[in-house]
């Protein structure tokens, strides 16, 4: 089924848009666990949210990036750092800690849909769109792990983190070789790599660590 070119536009932006949120959300929850100060808490947000997209944008030669063509979005950012700096209270971090795996799991989903589908609509191999739809959705949330001094939870917890994502890069393939309209691709291919990840964190699914002479 085509879909129409003002169709999959609105469809990526509204990835696109939810995608930045619940990722600058998961960086919010990041910054305020480290009890970061004002600029480190936007800082922090702001890569998570960001940072993904704006390698998937060079790799692929777009411009100009996602955020500077969708100013807006760095205003939005902006107030919602603020309004969670006045919100959040140093009792509440124990919560909200734990709550980062949610939107970072929508932000995965959301992010890993719609970094495949840009790459899908230029035309791209198959594989690559799938790694770039894994670059979006993980390279934010590395760079958050950094900025907050952690080894990066999508290299070390063995939870399947960046796998997910690549699973779900095909899932949406697999909906567009089945006739799916671009909404409806991006939404099975978000509830598919989200669900995958929350289900890897609640069975407690692992992935087998590197092992040397030394470990044996």
């Amino acid at each position: 089924m085509e879909s129409s070119p003002s169709a999959i536009s609105t469809a990526l932006l509204l990835a696109e848009a939810a995608g930045t949120l619940a990722f600058a959300v998961s960086g919010l929850i990041a910054a305020a666990g480290r009890k970061f100060d004002a600029v480190g808490v936007v800082m922090v947000a702001g890569v998570t949210a960001f940072g993904g997209g704006t390698l998937r944008d060079v790799l692929l030669d777009r411009r100009p990036f996602f955020w500077v063509e969708r100013v807006e979005w760095l205003w939005a950012l902006l107030v919602l750092s603020l309004l969670a700096m006045l919100l959040l209270r140093a009792r509440h971090f124990g919560v909200t800690r734990r709550a980062i795996l949610w939107p970072d799991a929508i932000g995965l989903g959301l992010f890993t849909a719609n970094g495949a589908q840009v790459a899908y609509a230029m035309g791209l191999p198959a594989l690559v769109c799938v790694l770039m739809g894994m670059i979006t959705a993980v390279f934010g949330g590395v760079i958050r792990d950094v900025l907050c001094n952690d080894l990066p939870a999508a290299f070390s917890d063995h939870r399947p983190y960046a796998v997910c994502s690549f699973a779900g890069g095909w899932v949406l393939l697999g909906a567009h070789a089945l006739g799916s309209p671009v909404w409806l691709a991006l939404v099975v291919a978000t509830v598919a790599t989200a669900g995958l990840r929350m289900a890897a964190v609640f069975s407690n699914w692992s992935l087998p660590p590197w092992k040397t002479h030394e470990d044996a």
